[in-house]
């Protein structure tokens, strides 16, 4: 890696040259405009980037809907595995110079780099997404992913023939235990001689677990022969190596992840074997952003999508959850009006 001192002012001033590309992140959007009042939004992904088929896509929605409904230029920048922590804090600070505004950052691992970067630049808005900053230009976007997957929980414990399910979690971090309480409960509460196995990819600083579709197709393999025959991997990239070793074994379920999966064109010829997707809807957290700075009244602090919001919730592609959807739609009236309170820890 370079230093950064070298290479901050080259990707403040243009992403035409292909040393900032490498320097800053893959950039998929180069800057090209010269309309000084055109609006500007820069994004930084985490690991996988745009073409992940989960996290990082969804976010990848809610820009293309802001740049096409705002006329917006925008840049995209994209995290590497096994960057340091400056990395990313130059990635967020190059987006500031470069005049974006908002600069967005997909992921909890950009805390750290939001919290140091956003007093520094105090006329630029920012986001971050799955964490929460204290910086007073920051807006925080956080989803209660507990309580869509409580309800893949009830979903999969029905499905299930013998009440043998399994979760894969990217890795051992508290929002990816978040998913798998909430899964555990549901699965419980629905069933409780029920059977959870629960599998990380990796742990700690590793973020290795959210991009590794063979690690996912190994921990989803394992299950299955334990007996599991419904999984649900909330593993961002490595989700697609689970749902191709759940749809290699017949009458099993793969259950997947912020994006409806069943309807990515990477995993369509799996569509049959996905049962359903617990969606964050992290597109209406970044339009809703953009929009906001827009119209000149730009969100702060911690923005909340719950279940009752629309901001998390289970996809019906395929109809394969037809004949329990009753139970569902009472599971979630539940948890909306406060009758049950869904786990946010194992």
């Amino acid at each position: 890696m370079r230093r950064v001192s070298k290479i901050t002012a080259a990707c403040a001033i243009t992403a035409a040259l292909a040393l900032t590309a490498t320097a800053c992140g893959e950039s998929s959007d180069e800057s090209t405009s010269s309309d000084k009042g055109q609006m500007k939004i820069g994004m930084a992904f985490d690991v996988g980037g745009r073409g992940d088929n989960s996290f990082n896509d969804s976010a990848a929605r809610g820009l293309d809907k802001a740049k096409a409904e705002f006329k917006a230029e925008t840049k995209e920048l994209t995290a590497k595995n096994g960057e340091t922590p400056a990395d990313r804090e130059q990635r967020l600070e190059s987006l500031a110079e470069g005049g974006y505004n908002p600069v967005i950052a997909i992921g909890f691992a950009y805390k750290d780099a939001v919290d140091k970067i956003a007093p520094k630049y105090p006329k630029v808005n920012f986001g971050l997404v799955d964490s929460v900053s204290d910086a007073k230009n920051v807006a925080s976007i956080v989803f209660t992913e507990e309580q869509g997957s409580y309800l893949a929980g009830v979903a999969a414990a029905l499905k299930s023939k013998d009440g043998q399910v399994g979760f894969i979690g990217g890795v051992d971090l508290p929002l990816i235990k978040k998913f798998a309480a909430g899964y555990q409960q549901g699965v419980l509460d629905t069933n409780p001689k029920a059977k959870v196995q629960i599998q990380y990819l990796s742990t700690g600083s590793d973020l290795s677990g959210f991009g590794s579709p063979d690690k996912g197709k190994a921990a989803a393999k394992g299950m299955l022969d334990k007996g599991a025959d419904v999984i649900f991997a909330a593993a961002g990239g490595s989700g697609a190596g689970a749902i191709e070793a759940v749809a290699g074994q017949k009458g099993a379920w793969a259950i997947g992840v912020d994006s409806d999966q069943a309807l990515d064109p990477a995993l369509s010829k799996y569509k049959d074997s996905i049962l359903t997707s617990v969606v964050k809807n992290v597109d209406a957290g970044v339009y809703d952003l953009v929009k906001s700075v827009k119209d000149g009244k730009p969100l702060t602090g911690v923005q909340t999508y719950s279940l009752a919001k629309g901001g998390v919730s289970l996809t019906t592609t395929g109809d394969h959850l037809a004949d329990i959807q009753a139970k569902l739609d009472e599971a979630k009236k539940k948890i909306v009006d406060g009758t049950i309170t869904v786990k946010t820890t194992l």
